[in-house]
């Protein structure tokens, strides 16, 4: 049986998490075209299958729960590519909330403007107090995005959708292939990026991507749980992943101008303390971890095996 949308939750063991979205789920308004919930319980070894068996669904939903035990967000979503039913795949994290209009704004979208893939907005809520040291600037790097104010094309590489709140055409994937396993989250590992290279993929497909600021989720913070080495690991991660793929399988010195980005990075650090002490100076110390990352993974990192089909 096909469907015209299947929305997709990918979720490894957060059980905590997972009651609240299930919880807040049938706040959602359907849309008026048929739809599934498709959920993929990525190898999740703590509640979370008791928590999906056992919880209530609203009357007339569609809804599976299927386990992939391969871990890995980007296995996740490749298994609900390959278990979808819907026309178009619309994707939301086990630690959200969205917003009663957003599968409606999606589907005012689709029906308007017949995307081959789409974003939508994200904002950050705090379920506690926030840290003093969180400053505005690093809330996208929680999640926080809104690319536009209004409806749009997003035609560069640098502002893609992000993982929380996406879809796109299920048969896109015939031409672009499905999510890069060796990106994204797997376990504690925070390593992302996953949708980032999706999403160029479809660009430089010369695919059709649109933005709607109209369908909005609310990424959960708990911010009692959140802690300065999460962003720098980040920050490492990304630094580490990207001189892999730049480096390739040539020589394993790094360049030499690496060398004077980290000592200026290390030498604003120390400015920025001085001026305005230890909680303003996150931002800066990221980059210096960025750059430890980087030259970590020039020099011991393994080539990555390329792109997933």
């Amino acid at each position: 049986m096909t469907c015209a949308y299947t929305v997709a939750l990918c979720t490894h063991n957060h059980a905590d998490r997972l009651v609240r979205t299930l919880a807040d789920l049938p706040r959602i308004h359907p849309p008026r075209a048929d739809w599934e919930l498709l959920i993929i319980d990525n190898a999740s070894r703590d509640a979370t299958p008791e928590i999906l068996a056992a919880n209530p669904w609203p009357d007339g939903w569609t809804v599976r729960v299927l386990r992939e035990e391969k871990l890995g967000l980007s296995n996740a979503r490749n298994r609900a590519i390959q278990e979808a039913r819907g026309e178009y795949i619309i994707f939301i994290d086990d630690d959200e909330t969205a917003d009663p209009d957003w599968l409606r704004a999606f589907e005012r979208l689709i029906e308007a403007h017949g995307p081959d893939a789409f974003g939508g907005r994200i904002e950050v809520l705090f379920e506690d107090r926030r840290p003093t040291w969180l400053r505005d600037e690093l809330l996208g790097f929680l999640g926080q995005l809104n690319r536009f104010d209004t409806i749009a094309l997003l035609r560069e590489p640098g502002t893609s959708f992000y993982g929380g709140n996406f879809g796109f055409r299920r048969s896109v994937c015939e031409r672009v292939g499905a999510f890069d396993a060796d990106l994204g989250r797997k376990g504690a590992d925070n390593t992302g990026g996953e949708e980032v290279d999706f999403y160029r993929r479809l660009l430089a497909a010369g695919l059709k991507v649109w933005w709607t600021p109209e369908a909005v989720i609310h990424h959960r913070i708990q911010a009692v749980k959140l802690d300065r080495r999460y962003f720098l690991d980040l920050h490492y991660r990304q630094g580490r992943m990207e001189a892999m793929r730049k480096r390739g399988n040539g020589s394993r010195l790094p360049p030499r101008y690496l060398v004077g980005q980290f000592a200026r990075a290390l030498q604003a650090v120390w400015h920025e303390f001085r001026a305005n002490g230890r909680d303003a100076t996150l931002r800066k110390e990221m980059n210096v971890a960025y750059f430890v990352g980087y030259i970590n993974g020039w020099l011991f990192g393994a080539a990555p095996s390329g792109t997933a089909t």
